[in-house]
């Protein structure tokens, strides 16, 4: 294994694009795993984010599976490292056509006019800017999202046609100039900051794998596009100015293996935590501006400089424990503003996480912790969905008991009602009675509706609804954090709605009188259930809900003997002349009868 060394790398660059360029691997370089011993960071053994619930860690591919989203869907646990040696080994085996050939011409000296087939036979391929699906070089439109090859989503955002070869922005609507141009107004008069630098771009895959790395630079910058495209940012909102955070304020949150481990990845072209956690030589550097970010937008927002505000950084963080990197996260920007908010001033502190894989990581550093509340909305599946933490029954340890929230979905596919039914009976009702000093929203965009890791149908607008609904907490402060969120047309649209919401305006639509699947309800009373014991103001739900199942499980088994009643001979047979057929039809088979 070769180790690549980088002796000095200047941390400013006028375009990120220039040196993404130039931190390349050359094809003859070799890759470098992070494996320490003991307690510090090793090369995690799992599957990626999926497994077969949307991704396959090693190489990167978005989910195919045709029941995704459907009920009972399962995991399959690989290892991408042994799925290409066993490729390799079966390639191997197996003689191709050509091989048969020429084994033939060596065993036989006649002439023959039939040519073999040509040696290698090169299938053009494309992968979609929006959702990194391959696609065949005869299709314009991606096969999986309908983006078109072309697409201008990197300089427009969600505004550009997805239909459309890129020529300029011609979709946005005539209300949205009116308010681009009204937008204008200096950004110091804005209540909302928002948290970004460029220097986040330059984290990315060095070598590329059969498939572009999910968690990607466009991600952001698909957001910023659709913003400035909005006269969101800049304009409406006014932005931070990036810092790193010291390590002194890391070490609150992670081990001093865990930093050091991070840090020493500045020295490494390509390096990888987990199969599917990368780092390359700007990986730490944009981390620690993501954490820096992080901690000064909380610091505005506690003040009172800024009412709330939207942190658009990578790499994400929720997934990174005390020790470990893992799930495309680094270090834990959730955790770090927590501890920022309450080194100003806040005492409790409330994180709601509605990224669509468990924030085992935030879990793991608050588990023992009173004055932070964390809920989380997650697919679970029985510990099948990555990472497989996050049951209802987690509730927290070591006296901190309720003040870890779990909310598991029993399978793919959900949407906005089930997400609103969870926010009105059990979210809100325990963050009440919590009262927050100030939130942080771990705001993951895969459940989001196409997002090809998640596979669920949240819309914008039931994430700008969500949002709505937490900003009466606290007296307004709130922080937005980036997680997840893999559909560049998705991720941008949501994020866009959610700042909209934080900026004053409406949700757009009434999502009020919402009824849940019947998975989504079954979820819910699970978490009632659990966490009444904990938090009394569950306990009108939680007895209302039961009452209703109780009525409609009595309900049902009515109708199941109305059904079998149907089937039944009359009960005025019982008597005169049909007194055995009566018998007869209803199983009485008795011994003795009536003479007729």
């Amino acid at each position: 294994m070769i180790l690549a060394e980088n002796p000095h790398v200047s941390s400013e660059h006028s375009l990120a694009s220039e040196t993404l360029q130039m931190s390349r691997l050359t094809n003859g370089e070799a890759e470098i795993s992070l494996h320490k011993p003991n307690n510090q960071v090793q090369c995690q053994g799992s599957n990626g984010r999926c497994g077969n619930l949307g991704f396959d860690g090693m190489n990167g591919r978005p989910c195919r599976d045709e029941n995704c989203g459907k009920e009972d869907i399962g995991v399959s646990s690989r290892d991408a490292s042994t799925d290409v040696l066993s490729k390799k080994a079966t390639q191997q085996k197996e003689m191709t056509l050509e091989d048969m050939y020429n084994q033939d011409l060596n065993d036989d000296d006649d002439d023959s006019d039939w040519e073999p087939f040509p040696q290698h036979v090169e299938i053009v391929k494309w992968f979609c800017t929006n959702c990194t699906m391959v696609n065949l070089d005869d299709v314009a439109h991606c096969d999986i999202c309908g983006e078109h090859r072309e697409s201008g989503i990197l300089r427009h955002g969600f505004f550009a046609s997805s239909l459309l070869q890129d020529s300029g922005l011609t979709e946005i609507g005539a209300d949205t100039r009116e308010r681009h141009k009204g937008s204008q107004d200096s950004a110091s008069n804005s209540s909302t900051a928002v948290g970004f630098d460029e220097r986040m771009l330059l984290h990315s895959e060095v070598q590329m794998k059969s498939h572009p790395h999910p968690e990607r630079p466009d991600r952001i910058r698909a957001i910023a596009a659709s913003l400035a495209t909005a006269g969101i940012f800049p304009g409406r909102c006014y932005p931070i100015s990036a810092r790193e955070i010291t390590r002194e304020e890391l070490q609150m949150v992670h081990s001093l293996e865990h930093i050091e481990a991070v840090d020493h990845t500045s020295h490494m072209f390509s390096s990888y935590f987990t199969p599917d956690t990368y780092a390359n030589e700007h990986s730490a550097h944009a981390a620690r501006l993501a954490a820096g970010l992080c901690a000064d937008l909380t610091k505005e927002i506690v003040s009172g400089r800024a009412k709330n505000g939207f942190a658009l950084v990578r790499p994400p963080g929720h997934h990174a424990g005390v020790r470990q990197a893992m799930g495309f996260c680094l270090h834990n920007n959730a955790a770090v503003a927590a501890l920022a908010a309450q080194a100003s001033g806040a005492k409790k502190v409330l994180i709601v996480d509605w990224d669509v894989h468990h924030g085992n990581g935030t879990q793991e550093i608050f588990d023992q912790n009173k004055s932070v509340l964390y809920i989380s909305l997650h697919r679970h599946e029985g510990g099948k969905f990555y990472p497989g933490t996050g049951a209802a029954d987690e509730v927290g340890t070591m006296g901190a008991e309720g003040y870890c929230v779990n909310v598991p979905w029993s399978r793919g596919g959900v949407g906005d009602n089930d997400y609103i039914f969870a926010f009105q009976h059990v979210v809100l009702p325990i963050a009440s009675e919590f009262a927050p000093d100030f939130t942080i929203i771990s705001a993951g965009f895969d459940a989001a509706r196409g997002d090809p890791l998640g596979c669920c149908d949240v819309t914008p607008a039931g994430y700008a609804k969500m949002t709505h609904m937490l900003t009466d907490l606290s007296g307004g402060k709130l922080l937005v954090i980036l997680e997840g969120g893999y559909n560049l047309r998705s991720i941008s649209s949501s994020a866009t709605a959610v700042i909209k919401v934080l900026l004053g305006e409406s949700p757009g639509c009434e999502l009020d009188n919402t009824l849940p699947s019947r998975s989504g309800l079954q979820t819910v009373l699970e978490v009632l259930q659990i966490q009444n014991k904990y938090w009394p103001a569950l306990g009108s739900s939680l007895t209302k809900f039961q009452s209703q199942c109780s009525m409609s499980t009595n309900q049902n088994k009515k109708k199941q003997i109305k059904k079998r009643r149907r089937a039944m001979a009359p009960i005025w047979w019982k008597g005169g002349r049909k007194t055995l057929l009566y018998h007869l039809l209803n199983g009485h088979f008795p011994l003795k009868r009536r003479c007729l």
